[in-house]
């Protein structure tokens, strides 16, 4: 089948996002002139009747939200092939997983955006709809006349009436932002599924790390130290287990952040706080962020080791073949260690990349973040030096060389349970040369050595 260029009155231009069941494009209204969203489902579900009305269903439930604070269906059609579409308004600024993709917010924006989010989710609610799957991806941003952005949500793929939610019997939603109810099927749901969404989407946009699974979160005001306590509070009792222990509509859980958001920003923390932020901030770049790659190489035989590589190939390493579940490629932005922003190599290969960040999970993996510093402004040493996770006991560093590279390592200890190891360094090329600099950290939650292997193993491809 040839690629698609037109729908309709709708000139595509480019590919938005791809997700499990469909395909949404950039379009130009050549009619209004005017630039639209088009989602399509795609080929390979053509054929469901099941796959093909859960589409249209999206489509009636945003229309039936008619709020300002939800993505708004404009048209709907079939293709000549007889795939469904629909067109909707497009949100020029991205999503809140675009936006923090780079660490933390400013604690009163995280808030006021939450808040935001949290109005959609209400009117949603008020509509009869509750939504399953509210995470940072599926917020959208959109300029609005005055200059400011508007917050959207978006991608009711999963939505579902309340009116047939307290029957559910299938499990649904994304891990981290996923209430304990919806894990288990045969389970009914309410509102207050999403209202654990957005205190996991909160959690997010404060602490730059997404929650443990539900019951073992780790206190925001650990992996944010100075962190307002109304504020730790307010995320804590969305994110209960019990239901009824949370905020009992998203309406109150919004009016409670508007409420803070004003004074939240007074208690700063002492130093520069990033936890795992090189990981944290891994696959910043367009087109692969959330992606999981396969490994670049693995050893024959059923090796104990294997090679991996970044996107662009510059990055490699070598890592434990039980570490190699899953690689994440895109790079990393080193502007959230407070270095000269921009687009930089890097990977982060773990057993369970999406917990990567999350120092309560039993993982193991590696970051690497190369660090070519053109301008030649940036001192990598010093800024990983800055770094502190709270939670974790810091046990010193040591010069250290190897391979190519030589450098400084720093060790953190039992972050969340015995036994956890956090090794990080700031390495640069045993020749003398001053670039490239390399950013690396290594995390073994059984406390095995691995670190220096890994750190003699990394090669970066100029």
């Amino acid at each position: 089948m040839h690629p698609l260029e037109r729908i309709g009155r709708y000139r595509l231009q480019r590919p938005l996002g791809t997700g499990a069941f469909a395909v949404v494009w950039l379009a130009r209204d050549e009619v209004l002139d005017a630039p639209v969203a088009v989602k399509v489902l795609a080929e390979n579900w053509a054929h469901r009747l099941d796959v093909r009305e859960r589409f249209l269903t999206e489509a009636r439930l945003l229309r039936k939200a008619a709020s300002d604070r939800v993505v708004q269906v404009h048209d709907i059609g079939e293709l000549p092939d007889g795939r469904p579409y629909f067109v909707m308004e497009y949100a020029d600024g991205g999503t809140l997983a675009d936006l923090a993709a780079a660490g933390p917010l400013p604690v009163p924006e995280a808030l006021r955006l939450t808040a935001e989010a949290a109005r959609g989710a209400a009117a949603l609610h008020e509509a009869g709809i509750v939504h399953r799957d509210i995470k940072p991806s599926n917020v959208l941003l959109a300029a609005a006349p005055d200059g400011s952005r508007r917050v959207l949500l978006a991608d009711l793929g999963l939505a579902k009436s309340l009116a047939q939610a307290s029957g559910l019997t299938q499990a649904a939603g994304s891990a981290g932002y996923r209430p304990p109810e919806q894990a288990e099927p045969g389970t009914g749901i309410d509102a207050r599924a999403d209202v654990y969404g957005l205190g996991a989407l909160g959690y997010r946009l404060v602490t730059g790390t997404t929650p443990a699974a539900p019951g073992r979160v780790v206190r925001p005001d650990r992996l944010r130290p100075g962190l307002h306590p109304g504020v730790r509070r307010a995320l804590l009792r969305a994110l209960a287990v019990d239901r009824r222990r949370r905020w009992p509509s998203a309406a109150a859980f919004a009016a409670e952040l508007e409420r803070l958001a004003p004074r939240a920003g007074a208690a700063r923390p002492r130093g520069r706080h990033r936890l795992l932020a090189g990981a944290a901030a891994v696959l910043v770049a367009a087109g692969a962020a959330g992606t999981v790659v396969a490994l670049a190489e693995r050893p024959a035989g059923g090796g104990r080791e294997v090679r991996v590589a970044d996107t662009t190939g510059r990055v490699t390493a070598t890592v434990p073949a039980g570490w190699g579940r899953g690689l994440r490629g895109g790079g990393w932005d080193p502007r959230v260690l407070g270095l000269p922003a921009g687009h930089e190599p890097g990977l982060v290969v773990a057993d369970d990349p999406d917990r990567w960040t999350d120092l309560g999970a039993a993982v193991d993996g590696v970051f690497v973040g190369a660090f070519t510093d053109a301008g030649g402004h940036g001192d990598l040493a010093a800024a990983v030096a800055a770094v502190t996770h709270p939670g974790c006991r810091y046990t010193g560093s040591r010069a250290w060389s190897g391979g190519p590279w030589r450098g400084r390592v720093r060790t953190w200890r039992d972050c969340a349970r015995p036994g956890d190891v956090v090794t990080e360094a700031a390495l640069t090329p045993a020749s003398g040369a001053r670039r490239p600099q390399v950013y690396v950290q290594v995390r073994r939650h059984d406390g095995a050595p691995a670190a220096d292997a890994v750190l003699r193993s990394v090669r970066i491809r100029r």
